[in-house]
């Protein structure tokens, strides 16, 4: 059993946890670099973790979300250091104990794993393409505000949905429906409903969120704006020139999330 671990940076609990998980589970433990200095042991890239059979992220959704997309799709377990924590199901106290047992399922060969669905954004008939997004794509304008933005046209299987101005596009994923969606007034959704959400932001004349099924296709014509900009889980960008087109589908593979099942219901209550 080869277990990786991230811990999230300049954080001396994640450390302290991280190095807990290596005195005490029977299994070969590597840490990231950062995490390795502060331990005084050899570190790795954290993609290189994509190797081991699990990696355990220690942090908050950030830093699950940044080991996602860098060891996808090795099974993931998120410990949770955070205040709201929708990724991560783990507890500190019930960390080594959690651990524990999802490296026994995994040798055991019986481990079960949750998928979220990824989203993905390319334009330019292929020419550029996003790192999967586990919360959302956003497609914004140079500028948000009054008399900013850029014109927008989305379609659905290639069937008109809305058009018109708007400060652009957000594409969430049910996970993400409670992130960066949710702050634009979209909806929740639960995470065992298989859709993806569709929000315009500060549109003129917006027509109502729309969730689509996961399975469809998504373009996004761009027109009247200096620029644009694509954005995958709030990190990683790509600059557009209008008019263009952007193309969102599911990612080929899901995150697979190893441990106990996330209580969506009592990470709600951390909203209020």
């Amino acid at each position: 059993m080869h277990l990786g671990v991230v811990a999230k940076r300049n954080t001396p609990r994640a450390v302290e946890l991280a190095g807990r998980i290596r005195e005490n589970v029977d299994a070969t433990v590597s840490v990231d670099e950062l995490t390795g200095d502060r331990l005084g042991i050899p570190g790795e890239p954290v993609a290189e973790l994509s190797a081991c059979d699990i990696v355990v992220s220690i942090g908050g959704d950030g830093t699950f979300l940044f080991t996602a997309r860098e060891v996808s799709p090795t099974p993931i377990m998120g410990v949770n250091l955070g205040e709201v924590g929708f990724l991560n199901a783990v507890s500190p106290e019930e960390c080594l104990e959690a651990v524990r047992t999802a490296a026994e399922r995994i040798e055991r060969g019986d481990a079960e794993f949750r998928e979220l669905p990824q989203i993905r954004a390319e334009g330019g008939d292929g020419e550029w393409t996003l790192p999967p997004a586990v919360n959302e794509v956003s497609i914004l304008g140079p500028q948000r505000g009054r008399d900013n933005g850029l014109g927008i046209e989305i379609r659905v299987d290639g069937k008109l949905y809305s058009g018109g101005h708007a400060d652009g596009v957000l594409v969430a994923t049910p996970t993400g429906s409670s992130a960066y969606n949710l702050s634009e007034d979209g909806p929740l959704v639960h995470p065992d409903v298989g859709a993806f959400v569709v929000t315009e932001m500060c549109a003129e004349g917006s027509m109502p969120s729309l969730a689509v099924p996961i399975g469809g296709t998504l373009t996004v014509a761009l027109s009247d704006a200096d620029g644009a900009v694509a954005v995958a889980d709030g990190r990683t960008r790509k600059r557009l020139e209008p008019p263009t087109r952007v193309t969102l589908e599911p990612a080929a593979d899901p995150v697979r999330v190893a441990g106990p099942s996330l209580d969506f219901f009592a990470a709600l209550e951390k909203l209020e």
